[in-house]
């Protein structure tokens, strides 16, 4: 059975880019009978609002989609934890503390990632661990675990199978300073966790696929598809997103506009003036 996930974090209002995420998700899911989850992705700190949660169900609600929803992240801190000092750090070895600022980091970094991120240079890596590291981002050695993992691929239902390149990225981090764990380790343990068969997000995640698929084969994961679908863009090329005011589906809901006609319109590729769709995919590094 196929089982397709939405999974906002609650730092801003949903818009027409997360309706069509969560349309495709839904979509792909209903198409073979599979199920469609919620699960809401809070543990952004300070920027999480739990009250967004809410508004969120009543958008996806609006949209004409039905749902089951999972536990929030915000309940699974224990297990991002444990996997990774447990598994990574004390079976493995290959977890270790850093105490660089963003600042050291972009003026030390000398490549940058497919991402866009500058490359941790390693500063940090083989300094003995020592002293409080309550403060510190905790940092996995890419090189160590490659060479454990070894070759890997990944599959996308549309730019096909991958060759698994994590080491591009450098040693990025899976315990952040400013919240229990990244993105890299949270969404990976949460997929396999809901039992998610087909991995559905935006083509600006394309690219953070190649740690997941390397996570799950040093944790015994299991493997899901992706399918990275096209970005809704605004008059500049650029992606629509909660920072840049992207018209928010709460704003649309509230002033009476129909929200299955906005589905069907999305489904359609029928957009508003000034939003474009790119289908491009993102190129594999």
């Amino acid at each position: 059975m196929i089982v397709t996930r939405f999974a906002p974090s609650p730092n801003g209002p949903l818009h027409l880019g997360h309706a069509f995420s969560a349309l495709t998700a839904h979509d792909l899911a209903a198409r073979h009978g599979g199920r469609f989850l919620l699960r809401i992705e809070d543990i952004d700190g300070a920027r999480s609002r739990p009250e967004l949660a809410d508004e969120f169900r009543r958008d996806l609600e609006w949209l004409g989609l039905e749902w089951e929803e999972v536990p929030a992240q915000s309940t699974r801190i224990a297990d991002y934890d444990r996997m990774a000092h447990e598994v990574l750090y004390r079976a493995l070895g290959v977890l270790y503390p850093c105490r660089c600022t963003r600042g050291e980091i972009a003026a030390a970094a000398r490549e940058t990632a497919p991402d866009g991120s500058p490359v941790y240079p390693g500063t940090c890596r083989e300094h003995p661990v020592s002293g409080d590291t309550s403060h510190c981002a905790w940092r996995i050695d890419m090189a160590r675990v490659c060479a454990i993992a070894g070759p890997l691929v990944w599959t996308d239902e549309l730019a096909g199978e991958q060759q698994a390149r994590p080491d591009l990225f450098g040693d990025v981090v899976l315990l952040r300073k400013d919240a229990p764990a990244s993105y890299h380790l949270a969404a990976t343990l949460d997929d396999h966790t809901d039992g998610i068969t087909l991995v559905t997000r935006g083509m600006d995640l394309f690219a953070s696929t190649h740690v997941h698929r390397l996570l799950q084969a040093l944790l015994g994961l299991a493997v899901p598809t992706w399918h990275h679908h096209p970005l809704l863009l605004d008059e500049e090329g650029r992606k629509l997103a909660k920072r840049r005011g992207s018209p928010a589906l709460a704003d649309l809901r509230l002033a009476g506009e129909d929200g299955r006609v906005l589905a069907d319109r999305l489904r359609a590729h029928k957009l508003p003036a000034g939003i474009t769709l790119s289908d491009r995919l993102h190129e594999s590094p």
